[in-house]
């Protein structure tokens, strides 16, 4: 009587494991993640009524909006946050403490992404590539999907600022390319590359952030005749060096810590 209930009990499951192995989700081939820095998501429905319907309105339509997503940590900076974001640690966890903070064992200050071991790819510029994700001590969900895939998945981070870029792409991306303010490129680090892919070459070569720097700012006929000449992008300040005629302007801008 045993083995006849068992058996009755296979029979009954089985169809429905066939049913469940036929509606298995596909796996996606790309996953993107976008981060954009001090954006709260009450923003989504306050500037609602400009949004395009092909943006933020899509994800929201389409996709899923997971309001009450919280990380209890100090403070709110971007080295932080992002690796809060792609590792779901704390920094107590992922090692990302602070943008910058003193090393007790070293016995100085250092960056979140500095590593003195690796060398610039694509500038000039010595010290705006000696960086790496050496510092975060948490892997990334980039860096389990490599795992899940033995290692055929390729991650990939690109920002403005390092941090932004390194961080999230974590220890195992096979990529990470940040922009050098001073030449105008987008660069690397010897961490993962020994020279850009000829696709980031042929994009410098385009030398788009010179192009847009001598264009003038806007329709209006008192800006008509502006023309920007240098842009400086630092962590705490943008500078505007700008000709309108003979006259020369400098605007700063100071920016809030993040």
């Amino acid at each position: 009587m045993t083995y006849q209930i068992k058996y009755l009990f296979f029979i009954l499951l089985l169809p429905f494991n066939l049913f469940a192995q036929k509606n298995t989700p596909q796996q996606p081939k790309l996953i993107v993640g976008v981060v954009v820095d001090q954006m709260r998501y009450d923003y989504l429905y306050k500037y609602w009524d400009s949004m395009g319907d092909k943006g933020f309105k899509r994800l929201l339509g389409e996709g899923f909006s997971f309001d009450n997503c919280q990380f209890d940590y100090v403070p709110t900076y971007t080295g932080p946050g992002h690796s809060c974001i792609f590792t779901g640690t704390t920094p107590s966890t992922n090692g990302i403490v602070s943008n910058n903070w003193y090393d007790r064992k070293l016995g100085a200050s250092i960056y979140c992404a500095d590593d003195s071991t690796v060398q610039t790819v694509g500038s000039s510029t010595a010290a705006v590539g000696k960086m790496s994700p050496n510092n975060l001590l948490s892997t990334t969900i980039g860096d389990e999907l490599r795992i899940a895939t033995n290692f055929r998945a390729r991650v990939v981070g690109v920002a403005l600022k390092d941090r932004s870029c390194i961080l999230p792409a974590g220890r195992g991306g096979n990529a990470a390319y940040w922009f050098d303010g001073t030449t105008g490129n987008f660069v690397s680090s010897t961490y993962y590359m020994t020279e850009l892919p000829k696709w980031m070459q042929l994009f410098n070569e385009q030398k788009l952030p010179q192009k847009i720097l001598v264009q003038t700012l806007g329709d209006h006929s008192r800006y008509l005749s502006t023309k920007i000449l240098r842009l400086t992008i630092t962590d705490t300040k943008v500078c505007l060096v700008a000709k309108n005629g003979r006259c020369f302007r400098t605007t700063c801008l100071l920016l809030p810590p993040s």
